[in-house]
């Protein structure tokens, strides 16, 4: 019996040893780690990757990309095989050494790229990213409830707009808009013209009914707010529920975000994360992955397939992005933040 019990206890070691079946069930070359924000993804679109190749995708997601950076720091680059994260945050993960150099001999499709959304700050050599959407924020408002035309920022100030404007949370963007509105860089690292765009941000406190980044577009919806500063997304949302308001390309200039996809350097399955990013510049993709989450499309090889309010019309081309500043100047934008949210209430 002794020995019949031994026989069976070896034989199921060795079936373990030779599934996987002790571990997780599969190998590290099985599973891709894909690390990003909630909802990114129509779930056909990684389940398709998953049928072309084999390899699960296993999603992780984050919360702030603060978090995304600490983490990947805590695991040495290593843990994920696909990050998706923001511009800023990327270049801080590439200058500690935490991002892999894309393998352009299975990338084959990187010319897929609109080229306005190449050799940007994070990634001037485009060695480490591949974009996965641009967000434009702007303002909209309902022509049926403000008796006049918003044409940039400077008009959200407009007494006639008072406690009606809908804006979303972001400290950085906001001030940025306020620079801005005053002719200056949404970078800008002076400490006395941060100053006073915080003096003009107080300003504004009287028309502002609400600051909220989830869902701001239903403001403008419920007719809580006549005019709104939205996220990408919520101006795709917000025009497809009422095609009646108005999207507004404010002419003192835009603000600009790229999301972007990387490696990160210890990434357990570099070939297969080489191989997602190939599949997400498939135009076919990109139209999809764009449409799901409502962000402006990177991919110039799906313009003529994506809906054309995905599309950014030329005229956008002149915008600036939101870029990492000194400690001193992020620390005014907080204290600018801190007390216009306090001015309004919130």
């Amino acid at each position: 019996m002794k020995k019949k019990l031994l026989a069976l206890l070896c034989a199921a070691m060795l079936l373990l040893s030779l599934t996987g079946c002790a571990g997780s069930g599969k190998t590290s070359n099985d599973e891709l780690v894909l690390y990003t924000w909630e909802e990114m993804f129509p779930q056909e679109v990684l389940d398709g990757f998953t049928k072309k190749t084999g390899v699960k995708i296993i999603y992780s997601n984050f919360d702030y990309d603060e978090t995304m950076l600490e983490k990947l720091t805590q695991a040495k680059g290593g843990d994920y095989d696909v990050v998706i994260a923001d511009d800023y945050i990327i270049e801080q993960a590439i200058s500690a050494g935490l991002v892999s150099e894309i393998d352009k001999s299975v990338v084959t499709n990187f010319s897929n790229i609109n080229p306005r959304y190449q050799g940007q700050f994070y990634d001037p050599e485009d060695k480490y990213t591949v974009p996965y959407g641009c967000g434009i924020p702007l303002i909209v408002y309902d022509p049926a409830a403000v008796d006049f035309e918003i044409k940039g920022y400077n008009d959200l100030w407009n007494p006639a707009l008072k406690d009606s404007v809908a804006i979303t949370a972001n400290y950085r963007v906001i001030n940025g808009i306020t620079l801005l509105s005053m002719g200056k860089s949404m970078n800008e690292e002076d400490l006395d013209v941060i100053a006073q765009a915080g003096e003009k941000l107080l300003a504004l406190a009287p028309n502002i009914r609400l600051i909220q980044d989830d869902n701001t577009q239903n403001a403008l919806l419920n007719g809580e707010a006549a005019a709104a500063f939205l996220y990408t997304s919520q101006v795709t949302q917000v025009m497809a529920e009422n095609p009646n308001l108005k999207v507004v390309y404010p002419e003192e200039g835009l603000g600009f975000g790229i999301m972007a996809a990387f490696i990160p350097s210890n990434a357990p399955n570099k070939q297969a994360a080489n191989e997602f990013l190939r599949y997400l510049l498939e135009p076919e993709i990109s139209k999809a992955c764009m449409e799901y989450i409502g962000y402006v499309n990177t991919t110039g090889a799906a313009d003529s397939i994506v809906n054309p309010m995905l599309v950014a019309p030329e005229s956008a081309g002149s915008g600036e992005f939101i870029m990492n500043v000194s400690e001193e100047a992020n620390d005014a934008y907080n204290r600018n933040w801190t007390a216009f949210k306090a001015a309004c209430g919130q």
